[in-house]
């Protein structure tokens, strides 16, 4: 750390038109937490922002199945995945929604200025629209028999049955969602972003500037960059969105994929204007890294197109990396919220109160960082079994019960160390730099296996050490062996804090630890002889 003077650190938006589930979760969420805990622990100056996404034919085609207003399903998922995520431990400094009135503001300016540089260019193409209902259609206004399967109600961009992407003009027998009437093919104008003209620049940014960024990421950019770039389309025919600013236009809005980036920006305005900062350092200095978290399917919005967004403005720093993780199943299948076939988080922490950190650690432990993954409830049983409750809870519970058998809680003085001790206090230090080392890196799954490893160590010492046998025949070797089990439990809790803040918390709490930092859990000294350590209930209860 240290090559920056600050970080901007943004989590991708989801969709305000459902609960959050677990493959939002290990995504993005989960590891842009990790990072920016790690962060703050370093004493680095960073925000951490995200919010709803609010615009977009999903949002609509929700409020019309459920007979409300747009801005009453954007309301009501917006309030449950704040709560929702905030009782997860996810440390946004802010979270916020693009249906605000500040990034209305902000999207309509970004757009304007890229339309009065003459940055977008204007097309008159063919596109559905329905009579009846006298509106245009987006792809999923439109219904019809899939070509490839036959599934009668297949959308204009994806069939749902096979999974198979489609466009509004392969459907066979085409009906409007909106009237059910077959509609006609129409003439309208749009603005797109010509990222032909950033093509060769984009090749040269990521395929020779970032060969570091992750291979899932690096692999589908090359993809997509040697396929060539088409024109996208940066406005729509639709009522909700942000209206684009041009006083000529009427019935027309700003993409979703062009607003919602943008969404990160006004996040951070809105921020610093609480808190007294310049927002134009976290986006415009530098000496700032940006760093986005998001899902694979996001990727070619947030490496190739955000990117050409933001060169084109011209007055923005770019990503640093985008480390994208891959895709969560569920139980061998692909998680659907259509077919309910999910794990939402605000169930589970109905059902599993308390037990946030058993979730946060088993989905980092099975994160998807390269590849899809599985999450399966016995392999989360196992992992809280086998690993929280046998190690890390094993390690705790074990040193707090001896401190207060021998001691009364009171933590006894440190003696002469043995060369074992310093071989064990040497080894946690280092295990302390392979966690960070992997969290800068964005290996998370590899910095949770190094910290469970820290934990090891303090029950292998103290298993080694059997300071219930050395108390008969000398019982100042024992004050010496309880003080580094002490000392290795509060590296635990500070490195666990990134992980498992819950319990990194209880343990702190305990240990009368009151402000952390990242460069203390090296220290060989962190609780002081003569603390009081206060007993806990167990950290994890084992499962059934």
């Amino acid at each position: 750390m240290g090559e920056y003077k600050r970080y901007t650190v943004t989590s991708a938006l989801p969709y305000a038109n459902g609960p959050i589930h677990i493959g939002h979760l290990a995504g993005n969420f989960l590891p842009a937490d990790i990072y920016v805990r790690y962060l703050r622990l370093q004493n680095e100056d960073v925000i951490f922002v995200c919010g709803s996404d609010e615009h977009g034919v999903p949002i609509m085609i929700t409020a019309k199945n459920e007979g409300v207003t747009p801005q009453d399903v954007v309301d009501k998922y917006h309030e449950l995945n704040k709560r929702s995520l905030e009782s997860f431990g996810i440390s946004f400094d802010i979270y916020s929604r693009t249906s605000n009135e500040n990034h209305k503001v902000n999207a309509s300016i970004f757009f304007k200025k890229l339309y009065d540089d003459g940055k977008l260019i204007e097309k008159y193409t063919d596109q559905y629209y329905d009579e009846k209902a006298q509106q245009f259609l987006a792809d999923r206004y439109i219904i019809g028999v899939c070509p490839k399967c036959g599934y009668e109600d297949a959308y204009g961009d994806q069939c749902e049955r096979c999974g198979s992407s489609l466009s509004p003009d392969e459907l066979i027998s085409p009906r409007s969602a909106l009237s059910g009437s077959r509609p006609i093919l129409r003439k309208t104008k749009h603005w797109y972003l010509p990222l032909k003209d950033y093509e060769q620049w984009l090749k040269t940014w990521i395929l020779e500037g970032h060969k570091e960024w992750k291979v899932n990421v690096y692999g589908q950019c090359k993809s997509w960059l040697e396929q060539g770039l088409l024109d996208r389309p940066v406005t729509r025919d639709l009522s909700w969105g942000v209206p684009v600013p041009l006083k000529e236009v009427i019935g027309k809005v700003l993409y979703v994929w062009f607003d919602a980036p943008i969404g990160y920006i006004s996040a951070t305005q809105e921020l610093c204007k609480k808190t007294n900062k310049n927002w134009e350092l976290y986006w415009k200095d530098k000496d700032t890294k940006l760093v986005n978290f998001i899902g694979k399917d996001n990727i070619v919005f947030h490496c190739i197109i955000f990117p050409a967004m933001l060169k084109a403005h011209g007055d923005f720093i770019l990503p640093s990396n985008v480390p994208a993780n891959e895709f969560m199943n569920l139980e061998g299948k692909k998680i659907s919220k259509s077919r309910d076939h999910a794990v939402w988080l605000k169930d589970y922490l109905e059902q599993y109160k308390d037990k946030q950190d058993v979730l946060r650690y088993v989905l980092c432990a099975n994160m998807p960082e390269t590849k899809d993954s599985d999450f399966t409830w016995q392999d989360f049983k196992e992992r809280n079994n086998n690993e929280l409750v046998a190690n890390v809870g094993n390690f705790v519970n074990r040193v707090i019960s001896l401190c207060h058998k021998y001691y009364d809680g009171i933590v006894p003085e440190c003696d002469i160390l043995s060369d074992y001790d310093k071989i064990t206090l040497a080894e946690a230090n280092n295990i302390i730099q392979k966690i960070g080392s992997a969290i800068e890196k964005y290996h998370f799954k590899d910095g949770l296996l190094y910290w469970m490893d820290l934990s090891r160590l303090g029950n292998k010492y103290i298993s080694d050490e059997e300071p219930w046998i050395t108390y008969k025949t000398n019982p100042n070797r024992v004050k010496t062996v309880i003080n580094i089990c002490i000392q290795i439990m509060a590296k635990v809790a500070i490195t666990g804090n990134p992980f498992v803040p819950f319990t990194s918390k209880k343990i702190t709490n305990s240990l009368k630890i009151n402000d952390i930092d990242w460069g203390m859990s090296c220290s060989d000294v962190i609780v002081n002889h003569g603390t009081y350590v206060d007993k806990m209930d167990v950290l994890f209860e084992k499962m059934d």
